[in-house]
């Protein structure tokens, strides 16, 4: 009876899902592992994914449907964004950034949270609006669900997390069915939004990166610094790699936040292009099996939101893996499941556990007609 029950109690988790998710993780903790004199980031990390497993089989037995009520949505909604707010009063900085809340034996970073909110938000909006997504009104309402958030985490100042919400927010506006005169005016205010952000808002530092990104040997020993070390631990890593333990970038702490930011740079330094290119293959299989769950969800609100956690992960992926190789700016994202921190790998797994929630109740008689109109097909 009890083999039964736990045989119901897990027969809707995607394991080939969860068998691609643990090389990724272990990628991580084995590159950790490797760094002199900093083994304490592995038995954290090690931890931090416990609980975060935790949370995922917790999360994936429950029912994702109770996040449909509007109420409690946006309660939610409103209860993170006044921890965003009360950042600014008693938040602890890091990296320049006033973004984390630091407890004493643990620090805690909300801004992982609000994005995973964000996305259900959004998938709650446009799951009932999203044929009339090409009316102006709509488009500007769920962008001020972005917007605010936003606005909220840049001026911590937390760019990359900033840029990671609006590209949740346009990626799921695309899906639900973004027409091109809308295109054309969201890509003209993001232009203008870019120029006085430039000229208004941007700090020195702010405006370096995007110079250095532009040009990165404009100054390889002040704000290309990161970028720079980082492109030679990918490129010195050649085919097969210097070996786990042999990365001297890393080992010598020339890269910097080789534990975080800069840890795809750490990892292909001592894995080599063989083994970075099979982790992209892992994210981009990872990514596959998020929306194919999501395109069997039960109603849009299901799929939108499956959608949103894999432009949420696809986004943070990209962003980070660009600047490690120096193709995008430092903006300090995390890459996902790998990048050491307890707040985003324990909502990363959480998130995945909320999608797997939504397997239990997929009706496979309505699996093609909801497909076919997700994706506007009569």
């Amino acid at each position: 009876m009890q083999i039964s029950s736990l045989k119901k109690y897990l027969s809707h988790i995607d394991w080939t899902l969860v068998l691609v998710l643990i090389p990724i993780l272990c990628a991580g903790l084995v590159t950790m592992s490797s760094f002199v004199g900093e083994s304490s980031f592995f038995w954290r990390q090690f931890i931090f994914i416990i609980i975060g497993f935790v949370f995922f089989f917790i999360f994936s037995n429950s029912d994702i449907r109770f996040l449909k009520k509007s109420r409690l949505l946006f309660g939610l909604f409103i209860f993170f964004l006044g921890i965003l707010i009360t950042l600014f009063a008693v938040g602890y900085t890091s990296n320049g950034a006033k973004s984390w809340f630091n407890f004493g034996f643990f620090s805690f970073q909300p801004v992982d949270m609000v994005k995973v909110i964000v996305v259900l938000m959004l998938a709650k909006y446009f799951s009932r609006r999203h044929v009339e997504i090409a009316q102006t009104r709509h488009l500007l309402i769920s962008g001020l669900y972005a917007f605010i958030p936003f606005i909220l985490v840049f001026l911590q100042p937390d760019f990359g997390s900033a840029m990671i919400i609006l590209l949740v927010w346009f990626g799921m506006a695309l899906i639900s069915g973004l027409g091109r005169k809308q295109l054309l005016i969201l890509s003209s205010i993001g232009l203008i939004a870019f120029l006085s952000l430039w000229f208004f808002v941007f700090k020195p530092y702010q405006k370096a990166r995007i110079i250095n990104f532009v040009n990165p040997t404009s100054d390889i020993k002040g704000t290309g610094y990161n970028a720079y070390q980082s492109t030679i631990a990918v490129g010195s890593g050649k085919l097969i790699g210097k070996g786990v333990g042999f990365g001297t970038q890393s080992r010598l702490e020339f890269l910097p936040e080789y534990q975080t930011d800069f840890i795809f740079a750490a990892y292909s330094e001592e894995w080599g292009f063989l083994g970075s290119f099979i982790i992209l293959i892992l994210y981009c299989i990872l990514i596959w099996r998020i929306i194919k769950t999501s395109l069997i969800g039960a109603t849009n609100f299901e799929m939108l939101y499956g959608v949103g956690i894999a432009i949420l992960f696809f986004s943070h992926a990209m962003i980070n893996i660009g600047m490690n190789i120096g193709v995008l700016p430092v903006t300090g994202i995390p890459l996902p499941f790998m990048s050491y921190g307890g707040s985003h790998i324990v909502t990363e797994l959480a998130a995945l556990g909320l999608l797997m929630s939504t397997r239990k109740y997929s009706r496979a008689t309505h699996r093609d007609r909801m497909k076919n109109e997700f994706l506007g097909i009569a």
